[in-house]
């Protein structure tokens, strides 16, 4: 079934291939356009069930849009004109775990990756390649195509993330669970979840029940706090995971645990439980690290963490431990972290972390100083997420209502223009595990809050994880990121409208 050939359309498809975010690593097109019916078929490898699962993903976020109730079959036999198909059959290993390439013709849309993540992530392009509208949540009235093209895609780095704080503000089940699926649709993989700080204790310990009950009671406030319980974090973990995106829980310790303080008396040296804390100083809070009873804490805490999260990863935080002495804070780094790795798990931390001796398989995160070159040459590896460039909770610039300074504005330009492998003179770029821009949230109270401070600045911190440093420059992602403003519209997200960006209507 050859599609006829609409000029006008031909144009408006290949304006949707310049716009895609990430950009991918190759990109071929031939100057055609694909029609979708009512009638596409869409087939899956048969006997694949993640294949079938990202068929229907795929077929359900064509549906509102177009009112279109594509089949999604197993592919046997002769496959017919007119189709779209996923597959991992004749897949380039070479693509990795995540690559995909995509073949559009005027009679067909072919789909190859290797790895279910690559099938997913291919799925996003080809949102992406559709018009804008393809996002409405209503009918709308077409005609829907996609350009004929071929793109070979994989990323850059393995760890492309970011990171929600819970812990100053609480934000529910179904917040978290919207920005998961922004996450994917630009591709991302990791969602960093930071549950504990001083101002609350927002995940269910069983054998320390009034983590949550006490210290998750309070925010940054004063407000009521909150907190998920274990179930509520299996349904984040599940909901993630159907995302191909991996929960990384933190547990920050043995600094930044004044919920801990005030919700048990025996974890502070004087007995004596703290009050609660609902400001934004940082650095006066302390575990006790002279008693037992702190370590067998951690065990507990990190055991019941460890259990609820299927994948390798456990943050310890390990950041801004002032009131910790030294040589007590090296000792408990590494006792945790060796504990961790006995259960199976791998420590994450804070740059801070480089302080002890690391395992090699400890991994750190660098964020304000040169501590990471002492974890890279102790051989961990280590997330860039330098506070000047990638954290979200930054102002835009001095007009910016929500946010803060310290770190100094970031606009977007400014989180865009920089290249992990010559952020921080002299790093080994071997032992660069990727990107991840946290968003802490001292003066964020709502999902508008996080959408407006996180987009679209997350959507550069995407592009520099996934796509190759050869295909990015500014002007050309300022235009791209310009044609997503409808999306996000259609996504219903509330977006910062930056005066760098010439957004479309």
């Amino acid at each position: 079934m050859k599609t006829s050939f609409d000029p006008t359309q031909a144009a408006q498809a290949l304006s949707n291939l310049q716009n895609i975010i990430p950009a991918p690593a190759e990109v071929h097109s031939s100057g055609g356009i694909f029609k979708l019916a009512d009638h596409t078929p869409i087939y899956v490898d048969p006997g694949s069930a993640e294949g079938k699962i990202i068929g229907m993903y795929l077929a359900d976020h064509l549906k509102p849009a177009t009112g279109y109730a594509l089949p999604v079959l197993p592919a046997a036999g002769t496959l017919p004109p007119g189709r779209i198909t996923l597959t991992a059959a004749g897949a380039d290993l070479g693509l990795g775990a995540e690559g995909y390439e995509l073949v559009i013709t005027t009679d067909s849309l072919t789909l190859r990756a290797p790895h279910a993540a690559g099938l997913f992530h291919g799925v996003q392009t080809i949102r992406q390649l559709f018009p804008a509208g393809i996002e409405s949540p209503a009918v709308q009235s077409g005609p829907w195509f996609l350009p004929t093209l071929t793109i070979r895609d994989y990323p850059r780095y393995e760890w492309r993330g970011m990171m929600l704080d819970v812990a100053r503000h609480f934000f529910a089940v179904a917040d978290v669970e919207k920005l998961i699926d922004l996450l994917a649709y630009y591709k991302m993989d990791r969602l960093h979840l930071h549950l504990t700080d001083d101002q609350g204790w927002r995940i269910e310990i069983k054998s320390w029940p009034d983590l949550a009950r006490i210290g998750g009671a309070t925010e940054v406030g004063g407000g009521p706090g909150g907190y998920y319980t274990q179930e509520d974090y299996k349904e984040i973990v599940a909901y993630a995971q159907s995302r191909y995106i991996m929960v990384v829980p933190e547990i920050d310790m043995p600094g930044h645990v004044n919920a801990a303080l005030a919700s048990y008396p025996e974890l502070n040296c004087s007995g004596v439980a703290a009050e609660p804390h609902t400001g934004i100083d940082v650095g006066f809070s302390s575990l006790c690290l002279d008693k037992e009873i702190t370590y067998q804490f951690a065990d507990d805490v990190l055991g019941e963490i460890s259990a609820l999260t299927p994948g390798p990863y456990i943050h310890i935080g390990g950041d801004e431990a002032a009131a910790s002495k030294p040589d007590q804070y090296i000792g408990f780094i590494q006792r945790v972290q060796a504990s961790l790795r006995s259960s199976g798990k791998q420590a994450v931390g804070w740059e801070e972390i480089a302080k002890a001796k690391l395992l090699t398989t400890t991994i750190a995160q660098h964020w304000n100083s040169d501590l990471a070159l002492q974890a890279a040459d102790q051989g961990a590896e280590v997330i860039f997420s330098p506070a000047d460039r990638a954290y979200m909770d930054m102002k835009y610039d001095e007009s910016t209502q929500l946010g803060l300074i310290w770190a100094g504005y970031i606009n977007v330009n400014r989180g865009y223009t920089w290249d992990p492998a010559t952020n921080l003179n002299g790093f080994p770029i071997n032992h660069i595990l990727g990107v991840e821009a946290p968003l802490w949230s001292e003066t964020l109270q709502t999902l508008q809050d996080v959408e407006y401070m996180a987009f679209p600045r997350l959507i550069g911190y995407a592009e520099i994880g996934w796509s190759q440093q050869t295909v990015r420059d500014w002007n050309g992602y300022r235009d791209r990121l310009a044609a997503h403003g409808p999306r996000l519209t259609l996504m219903n997200v509330n977006f910062f409208h930056s005066p760098e960006v010439p957004w479309k209507e």
